[in-house]
């Protein structure tokens, strides 16, 4: 097939048996029809993709993909991403009919089904376990959390290169520990969203060819057909990105289904792009190919007339016939028993010859450490003219990417400026040559990036991803799902105020920082001296359920001397007394956090020449601050002590927490400007002799 080629897959040699075609067509009824009732008990949902996918996900599952239900957290499990999430009770259903167990998030067998007949009668209800969309976090078998369009494909891509990255570094002659492949099903939405663009981009320029993406091409969105908003080529878009292009012309058809998954499996160097011509709603008489199909109820003379085409009972409702579950299990069920047996074999006999690396496994895949991961992190000395967040930054990951093999990652371009590189020995890119590389380049694509490294989190590495901090709102929907899946991913976003100076507002960040602590589950942190840099580090490392931001200056800030002020390792506690003066208890809290911190510390000399008590309270993390003991935060932030003062350069939105309604805070309440460092201090007021007029003035001097 040249370039500019579809392959148009055919009739094949793999037709079912009559009896086991009527087992099929029982099987993606028995789908179909779960998903139409659930919507309309719900009266809320999609059923029109799920009636039109029924026998794609029923293929996909029942014939093709090595996934054991008893253990859906085997290691080298193909994965299957529903993109567009809104189908959630495609999902839903074949969970509940391949008997899918529990699992908790301390990774042990419940013992109880993943999905029930009930959670499905109960969809989008209170705690059931078949919610609106799919949730990683609530539900064993959901791969990763979909729902916002095109971030599932994209993630799909953080799970392919994953795949290439455990082969490379694990598998060896005879033991091929790791050689799964990635589902994912698409639609529309997907596709117009831009993160696919960037995702597809560079799965196709790595050479993924343990990925596929299955396109649900069915003409349909909310407001209409596809004519109104979306006409492109979408086959010669994925040709030009490297793809291998195959189209399968009738959804039904769950023989030719297969030959082009199959196809997939045999093609080598390319992803695979399957355009599969369906109809949203198949089977409605009044409502297959129109939107109303797409997100809204059948109602229940429509579902009557829908299931008598099915030659279904008309009136059974969450009907499961004789015969189903059993021959999922008889298939699926099975294969993925048999492949999980054969795996957990020689993974027996990998362990005896390769322990250490059959260790770093187990390691990996509980979310563990390595022994000694902290070791030869680097203390750095007073100095009054610093160094930059960002080359303190670059410093530690060097260090820890030696410490822990799976710990890998890269930027969106800005490598020199990000300070990201990992340049020891043997580090390495990560190319489509050498997929075994620790530098990952993901190219100027902030939003793939961050979806990229949910993809290799969910696959249980360790990856960092980086960009300017005023692209962080860029790659902001990935980081909102990587909080609400509760994963370890560390995003590392240098420049973080006004240290770009010249560059002006437009990559200047304000309310960036303000809108990160806001988000649940995110822990953000700004440090304000290369020895903070280090102990956030340490505190970020050793999370399991969350991720962190971590926001670094472009500019040198000064070292703090260690001897005269607390240690850095307060920051584990998100904020710290940093500094007293003597005589009793201080009159004035000056907090701050990141390039603020040495100003706060050169305001509280001031005072304290001038005999006025004030204390410096370090603050990198909000998030890690608000769960420490009310008594710790009383003793950090005396509730006798009112006059307080704030010192940050970002958004003032959020601080009076903290200083109340008698402080004040010297921050920013409109955007920067294009113009060297010092200028801009001294224009928004960031200067220690501002820092102690406004103390002096809520103490009532002069």
């Amino acid at each position: 097939m040249t370039s500019m080629q579809i392959e148009t897959i055919g009739d094949t040699d793999n037709t079912s048996t009559p009896n086991n075609a009527k087992l099929d067509l029982l099987a993606i009824n028995t789908i179909r029809t779960l998903s139409i009732d659930a919507v309309q008990a719900a009266n809320s949902g999609h059923p029109g993709t799920p009636m039109a996918l029924a026998p794609l996900v029923y293929t996909i599952w029942n014939r093709m993909m090595r996934f054991d239900p008893q253990d859906p957290i085997w290691p080298n499990r193909d994965r299957f991403v529903l993109s567009n999430g809104h189908a959630s009770m495609l999902l839903w259903s074949v969970l509940h009919l391949t008997r899918t167990q529990a699992v908790n998030a301390e990774y042990e067998q419940l013992g109880t089904p993943s999905v029930t007949l009930e959670d499905i009668k109960r969809f989008r209800q209170l705690d059931s376990k078949a919610p609106g969309h799919p949730e990683y976090h609530w539900v064993s078998g959901v791969e990763t959390t979909t729902g916002p369009l095109g971030q599932g494909i994209a993630t799909s891509v953080g799970m392919a290169i994953a795949e290439k990255w455990l082969a490379t570094r694990y598998n060896k002659p005879g033991f091929d520990i790791f050689d799964y492949d990635t589902f994912a099903v698409c639609g529309d939405g997907c596709l117009m969203e831009g993160v696919s663009a960037e995702a597809a981009s560079l799965a196709g320029h790595l050479g993924l060819d343990n990925l596929c993406w299955i396109y649900d091409n069915n003409h349909i969105t909310i407001e209409g057909n596809t004519r109104i908003t979306f006409t492109e080529d979408v086959a010669a878009r994925f040709m030009s990105y490297g793809w291998s292009v195959l189209r399968v012309g009738d959804a039904n058809d769950i023989d030719r289904i297969e030959n082009a998954l199959s196809v997939f499996q045999q093609t080598k160097g390319r992803p695979t792009f399957i355009i599969l011509d369906s109809h949203i709603g198949y089977g409605s008489p009044h409502k297959q190919d129109t939107a109303e199909a797409h997100g809204e109820p059948l109602g229940e003379e429509e579902i009557r007339l829908t299931k008598r085409a099915y030659g279904w009972p008309e009136d059974a409702k969450f009907l499961v016939p004789e015969g189903v579950r059993e021959h999922f299990t008889a298939n699926m069920g099975a294969r993925g028993a048999e492949a999980r047996k054969k795996w957990t074999a020689m993974f027996a006999a990998y362990r005896k010859k390769f322990p250490e690396l059959a260790t770093e496994i187990d390691q990996m895949q509980c979310r563990d450490l390595p022994a000694g991961w902290d070791r030869n992190l680097p203390v750095f000395p007073a100095d009054a003219k610093g160094i930059a967040g960002r080359d303190a930054s670059g410093k530690v990951l060097n260090v820890l990417a030696q410490n822990i093999p799976w710990f890998l990652g890269g930027s969106a371009d800005l490598g020199p400026s990000n300070k990201t590189a990992l340049k020891f020995e043997g580090a390495g890119d990560l190319q489509s040559g050498t997929p075994g590389g620790r530098n990952i380049h993901f190219g100027i694509r902030e939003h793939a990036m961050g979806a990229i490294l949910n993809g290799l989190s969910l696959s249980k590495l360790r990856p960092f991803g980086a960009t300017f901090f005023i692209f962080s709102d860029y790659a902001r929907p990935a980081i909102r799902l990587s909080a609400l899946m509760e994963l370890s991913t560390l995003f590392v976003f240098t420049h973080d105020a006004m240290g770009d100076g010249e560059d002006g507002p437009t990559h200047q960040p304000v309310e960036q920082l303000m809108s990160l602590r806001a988000m649940p589950g995110l822990v953000t942190l700004r440090p304000g001296d290369a020895n903070e840099v280090v102990e956030a580090y340490r505190y970020v490392a050793q999370l399991r359920h969350q991720p962190a931001v971590m926001v670094l200056s472009r500019q040198p800030l000064p070292t703090l001397d260690r001897t005269k002020y607390a240690p850095a390792s307060g920051v584990a506690r998100g904020a710290y007394v940093l500094g007293d003066a003597p005589g009793g208890e201080p009159q004035v809290i000056l907090i701050a956090t990141g390039s603020e911190l040495c100003l706060a510390v050169a305001a509280h000399e001031k005072l304290t020449a001038e005999g006025i008590r004030s204390r410096v309270v370090s603050m990198p993390s909000w998030d890690i601050f608000e769960n420490q003991t009310q008594a710790y935060r009383d003793s950090v932030l005396l509730p006798s002590v009112t006059a307080r003062i704030a010192i940050e350069q970002a958004s003032t939105f959020g601080w009076e927490r903290y200083v109340g309604t008698a402080g004040r805070v010297i921050g920013m309440k409109t955007f920067g400007a294009s113009a060297p460092l010092k200028e801009l201090q001294k224009k928004f007021g960031f200067e220690p002799e501002r820092v102690v007029s406004i103390a002096k003035e809520l103490l009532g001097r002069k």
